[in-house]
Parts: C-alpha cells; structure tokens; sequence
C-alpha cells in the first residue's frame, strides 16, 4: 500500500524558515502532481503549492508565493516545501497529497499524508 510520510515540521520564530519533506513508499504511478496543503485550527483545509512529476510545473497559493519553494526528487519520490520568511499566519497542520493532474482543489487528490504541525510564533 503507497503511503505519504511528512516530515519537517516544528516551532519557528516568524522570519525563520522550515523545510518540509514528503517521501512515498512507493511511486504512485497513477499520480502525475502532488500538493502541500494546510489546515488551520477552525478553518478550511487550503492549497498552498503543487508541482507535476515530469514537467515541474509548478503552482502556488498567492498568500505564499516568493516565500515558498515546492520541488521534488523523481528518484527519490520525495516532494519538499522551503519555507522561508515565515508568518504567524502560517501555522497549521501541513499535508501532502498525489493527484491525477496538478490542481488547487483538495477533491482532486486521492492520497494524502498524515500532517505535520508547523508553529510560526510572533
């Protein structure tokens, strides 16, 4: 069974940078894009960023873009998130996601990881 593992998060003082890793047991074949999403106490789950496994395409939510690097290491099934220059704001539970095609909407990916808690103190 293909399973997501997150790790990378932790406490960081807003400014400061985390870099989050998500490693697949196994490649998923049927999946052509993974995501980064998060999900706040109290609020909605939210994209955050995605890339395509061949091409590198790559997609960001606008609240995180010129903060947030999405990149990924075919070789290794292994998607990471650089965090940099970071927010109070930014704190939540961050999940990966493999999906059929890139996309921004949690519906379309049907594989997801456990969640890592990241914690931007002010």
């Amino acid at each position: 069974q293909v399973q997501l593992v997150e790790s990378g998060g932790g406490l960081v003082q807003a400014g400061g940078s985390l870099r989050l890793s998500c490693a697949a047991s196994a490649r998923t074949f049927s999946s052509n894009a993974m995501g980064w999403f998060r999900q706040a106490p109290g609020k909605e789950r939210e994209f955050v960023a995605a890339i395509t496994w061949r091409a590198g395409y790559v997609y960001y939510a606008d609240s995180v873009k010129g903060r947030f690097t999405i990149s990924r290491d075919n070789a290794k099934s292994t998607m990471y998130l650089q965090m940099n220059s970071l927010k109070p704001e930014d704190t939540a539970v961050y999940y990966c996601a493999a999906a059929r095609v890139g996309s921004r909407t949690p519906d379309d990916y049907d594989l997801w990881g456990q969640g890592t808690q990241v914690t931007v103190s002010s």
